[in-house]
């Protein structure tokens, strides 16, 4: 079906899995990117600290690719961006926050003067040749948050971005449903929206209802409160601080992330703290525990973060004192359960009192429930819908919600990362795949750490190594050192005397054996001790312990 009278929709990351959200629109030779997001590394991915995309299909195409354009500021779709233009410098589209918060991470990255960002507002246009881009703001959990439409020429796609239906902001900027209505009325040909909580009925919850519960716990709270978030949500950081206001505390903020994004937000002043209200966590001392809300990054359990750190007393400046309070205001991400369970024990252990969110409404989600999806669908009404942002469940369910409404069914795609959608005015199809993938960023390495590295690293952390170090004599073919056996996280060498000298002897037996057919390649030697002493160590203790031969040769 593809022909120069359609449009292809591109999903380079965000799809069947959480995180990494990025997404190209292509026509002709036009490319627009939809954000460039990270997702955090799974448990089994050993070291790896963020993984960011492939975007090796843009920068074959990086003629044709015109800009970012950004629908808001979480780390899911703007984390990856210090790294993506130092591969694809283009312009970068985005509201004041989202770009506040961006220009942080490239400063961070040192590349702040090379990069080409454009602020916009919500309602403003961007006309690039063939396409054209229009900001709509909605509500999320983070300020300055938009949904995207674009106009092409065979009809216009409509993203929703992150959202959810909040007709109490925080701020009083409600989600512009006129505006959504009115292109649903002109006609919109495809809806990509957020699947997030499609599997969640109802309506989700205001988030001004949080700080009813905020000043319910802070007037009974009779010692410090310490307050986990996310870093980037302002709106609930803004209504901590007014309850500590309210309550006549100080507030601190702790955590390096944290502290970024507060000193963004009350410059672009999108955080507002009366005067004289902000300490610094080394001024916490200086007043009553009862005049102190500490707010801090860590609501995950992360193990370096401020909270974990407190937890279990490694962070430098806070301790756990008598009558702490401390509230966890995030719902675990999948796959978090575990560390965060781990933070509470050990805070409970120690004396303090938690409050988390299955005791009390302490957060509500930022994405929208399966009522505010049924109305975004409603007011679009479109031709052709792609659920985006989420697993592979969500986008099922999201998809037949869709059908329900009066959808049909062979015009709902659940894409995979990859694959192409060739959209026209009569048809729209599935009509190939891209090069598509994850690169891991392990400290200042970018790409370097792959499946074989992983594979290593988990067999380490399985069943450790052990090291063979054998001196052998080119002239006459023999061994005159070792072999010798080291081993690191695979068994405590003075309790297994007789497993080593085993495996000494069926080194030695093995080396001996090709010298004396006058073997003297190295990769032979090692292969064949390798593979006789990873034979025997298995049928001994059950374990593949990485072996490592060391051939030193005079």
């Amino acid at each position: 079906m593809e022909n120069e009278n359609s449009v292809k929709i591109i999903p380079l990351g965000g799809l069947g899995e959480i995180g990494k959200n990025i997404t190209a629109i292509e026509y002709e030779d036009e490319i627009i990117v939809i954000d460039c997001g990270v997702a955090f590394p799974e448990e089994e991915m050993y070291g790896v600290d963020l993984v960011i995309p492939d975007i090796r299909y843009l920068i074959n195409n990086k003629e044709k690719v015109k800009g970012i354009f950004l629908t808001h500021g979480h780390e899911d779709h703007i984390g990856s961006l210090p790294y993506i233009l130092k591969q694809l410098n283009v312009p970068v589209y985005g509201t004041r926050l989202t770009l506040g918060l961006v220009e942080y991470k490239l400063k961070e990255h040192n590349i702040l003067s090379d990069c080409i960002l454009n602020c916009v507002e919500a309602g403003d246009t961007v006309k690039i040749d063939s396409l054209k881009v229009e900001f709509i703001r909605n509500t999320h959990s983070i300020s300055d948050s938009c949904c995207l439409a674009i106009f092409t020429p065979v009809g216009v796609i409509f993203h929703t971005g992150d959202f959810k239906i909040d007709y109490t902001p925080i701020d009083g900027l409600g989600m512009d449903l006129g505006r959504i209505s009115n292109l649903g009325k002109e006609g919109v040909l495809l809806l990509m929206a957020d699947s997030t909580n499609v599997q969640r009925k109802g309506h989700s919850i205001p988030e001004k209802a949080i700080g009813e519960t905020f000043n319910r716990i802070f007037a009974r709270a009779t010692g410090r409160v310490i307050v986990a978030t996310f870093a980037s949500n302002i709106h609930r950081m803004q209504q901590i601080v007014d309850a500590s206001v309210k309550y006549g505390r100080k507030v601190a903020f702790s955590g390096r992330s944290m502290e970024n994004i507060f000193e963004v937000a009350t410059e672009l002043n999108y955080l507002h703290i009366p005067e004289g209200q902000h300490i610094n966590v080394d001024e916490i001392n200086n007043y009553p525990n009862e005049k102190v809300t500490i707010i801090t990054t860590g609501s995950q359990g992360e193990p370096m973060s401020a909270l974990a750190r407190i937890a279990f007393s490694t962070h430098r400046k806070i301790k756990i004192e008598p009558n702490d309070l401390y509230i966890i205001s995030a719902s675990p991400i999948p796959g978090n359960e575990i560390l965060i369970s781990r933070v509470i024990n050990e805070l409970l252990k120690k004396g303090a009192d938690v409050i988390y969110k299955d005791l009390e409404e302490v957060h509500v989600s930022g994405h929208a429930y399966e009522e505010e999806l049924k109305l975004i669908h409603t007011l679009v009404h479109p031709k052709y819908f792609m659920p985006v942002h989420g697993e592979y469940r969500h986008l099922k369910y999201h998809a037949e919600l869709a059908q329900k409404l009066g959808m049909k069914k062979e015009n709902t795609f659940i894409l995979e990362t990859g694959e192409v959608l060739s959209v026209s005015k009569e048809e729209a199809a599935i009509t190939g795949k891209v090069h598509t993938g994850s690169i891991f960023v392990d400290g200042l390495g970018v790409g370097d750490v792959g499946s074989l590295v992983l594979r290593d690293r988990k067999y380490l952390a399985k069943d450790g190594m052990l090291t063979v170090v054998v001196t052998i004599e080119r002239e006459t073919y023999s061994i005159i050192a070792g072999p010798d056996v080291i081993t690191r996280g695979f068994v405590y060498v003075k309790g297994s005397e007789e497993l080593i000298n085993e495996t000494k002897e069926i080194a030695r037996k093995e080396l001996e054996k090709c010298l004396d057919n006058k073997i003297i390649e190295w990769y032979i030697l090692k292969d064949s001790m390798k593979r006789y002493i990873e034979k025997f160590l298995y049928e001994k203790t059950k374990r593949r312990p990485i072996i490592l031969p060391i051939i030193m040769e005079i």
